[in-house]
Formats: structure tokens, C-alpha cells, sequence
């Protein structure tokens, strides 16, 4: 495996999907303006990154980093739950259940280091 790859298209759909919902939601952080107005939303959005690429390159701290991270962020959405927050919420739903499918855990356990 090339070090250092940013998306391994080799796993599981499962698992490159939650590779790209990290990446995209770390640059709609950037976007958003939550790096610079919020000191933990840099925490957010660089481990984000960080966890999608530690998943991309098959390491175990990137799986966990990302299930630790979607998880902090779903419940401070489902805490701090507005109307407007129902997209967002769906998102990272939908990156937990990525991460925790029987199919990602199962790579997970089998490749990763």
C-alpha cells in the first residue's frame, strides 16, 4: 500500500464513504467560518481531517478518532437541537452509522494497525 494516500478505494464502500463525509464536512467547517469563530471547532475540523486519513491509510487511532468525533458532534446537535440543526444531524448520523456498520468493524478488526 503507497503511504500516505488521502482515500483508499480498496475498503469497504462503507468505509470510504465515511472517509469522504469527514474530508467534506472538515471543508464545510472551513466554509462555515467554524475554525475561526470557535477555538474547539479547529479541534473539530483538523481531526476530522486527521481521522480521514488515518482511516484512508489503515490505521486504527483514525478509525477511533473518527467514531469519537462523530459521536461528540451528534450529541452537541441532538443537546442543542434547532430546526436548522436537521440536516446536520442526518449527516452525522449517518457518518456514525458508516463508521459502526458490521462491514466497516469487520475491515477494521481484519487490516488495520
Amino acid at each position: 500500500m503507497p503511504a500516505n494516500r488521502w482515500l483508499d478505494r480498496t475498503q469497504p464502500q462503507t468505509l470510504m464513504m465515511a472517509t469522504i463525509l469527514m474530508y467534506v464536512n472538515a471543508a464545510l467547517g472551513v466554509i462555515d467560518g467554524e475554525v475561526s469563530a470557535v477555538p474547539i471547532g479547529t479541534v473539530l475540523v483538523v481531526g476530522q481531517v486527521a481521522a480521514g486519513w488515518g482511516i484512508a491509510n489503515e490505521k486504527k487511532w483514525g478509525y477511533w478518532l473518527g467514531v469519537v468525533l462523530a459521536a461528540v458532534q451528534l450529541a452537541f446537535i441532538v443537546l442543542y437541537f434547532s430546526f436548522g440543526a436537521v440536516l446536520n444531524l442526518a449527516f452525522f448520523a449517518a457518518l456514525l452509522a458508516l463508521l459502526l456498520h458490521p462491514q466497516s468493524r469487520s475491515y477494521r478488526k481484519t487490516w488495520f494497525k
